[in-house]
């Protein structure tokens, strides 16, 4: 097999199986481990996949721009959207990340709503001017204009005096073995921060995170509550995460009313 076959083979394994292990994938095809881990370095290289030790896992598209993850998943963030913003009660404190699903959960909010929202987002706190019971309170620090948020040592330092009632964590990977990834280190120390700082986590993942893997690892899916999620109930990664103990909730119209239920639980 020729190495541009061999290649597109590991993309297609990519797709279809969420993973690659290098040692059995040349055992496989009769090649070695080292011919292997050259393809999978040309892969990761051109954007194709996320090296991890002893193989690779599906590049995480999320890791698009901001402007270009405006549009992408749009109808399954609002779903998101929706059922996280019912998670808010009267007169709680939540602490919303950035990114385009925080901004869609944001825009979900009740007008009404009598709650404390803090924020490292400029967009997310502008999108929340028009809630006149909201109250707003914008971390600032270093703009990283990837996800239009603030990091840095000052943004974590006025993070630690807050104590929230809940965290909606944005990531651009989940998966079993990698847990909660990000494509940045310092937005993954800031996301880190921001967890140790409330109750309840609770992750906003898109169809499109879910079995995709980033360089970076934010939290281990031990450490939150729960992952929403417009992805399907019968997709890998959905039912391997059920398998681990976590706590899904799904909001997809595929997800039987009584199995969304039984998700809260």
């Amino acid at each position: 097999m020729l190495a541009a076959q061999r290649r597109d083979l590991l993309i297609e394994r990519l797709k279809t199986e969420g993973r690659i292990v290098a040692k059995d994938l040349a055992a496989e095809l009769g090649v070695s481990e080292d011919s292997i881990r050259r393809d999978l370095r040309e892969l990761a290289d051109a954007g194709l996949c996320q090296r991890v030790y002893g193989g690779a896992l599906p590049v995480s598209p999320a890791t698009a721009d901001y402007a270009t993850r405006m549009a992408v998943s749009v109808a399954g963030k609002e779903r998101i959207a929706k059922r996280a913003a019912a998670l808010i009660r009267l007169g709680s404190t939540a602490i919303l990340d950035g990114g385009t699903t925080a901004l869609a959960l944001a825009k979900a909010l009740p007008v009404d709503l009598e709650a404390k929202i803090v924020t490292h987002s400029p967009t997310v706190a502008a999108a929340l001017v028009t809630h006149p019971r909201v109250e707003v309170f914008l971390i600032g620090g270093r703009l990283f204009k990837h996800s239009a948020v603030t990091c840095g040592a000052a943004a974590a330092e006025a993070a630690m005096g807050i104590n929230a009632d809940l965290f909606f964590l944005g990531v651009t990977g989940v998966h079993p073995e990698t847990g909660l990834t990000t494509g940045d280190s310092d937005e993954a120390a800031m996301k880190r921060t921001l967890a140790k700082r409330a109750a309840d986590t609770y992750v906003l993942a898109s169809s499109e995170k879910i079995g995709a893997a980033s360089p970076f690892t934010v939290l281990p899916l031990s450490d939150v509550a729960g992952v929403i999620t417009d992805a399907a109930p019968d997709e890998p990664t959905v039912k391997e995460l059920g398998k681990l103990g976590v706590s899904v909730l799904g909001v997809s119209p595929s997800w039987p009313a009584r199995e969304a239920a039984a998700s809260d639980a």
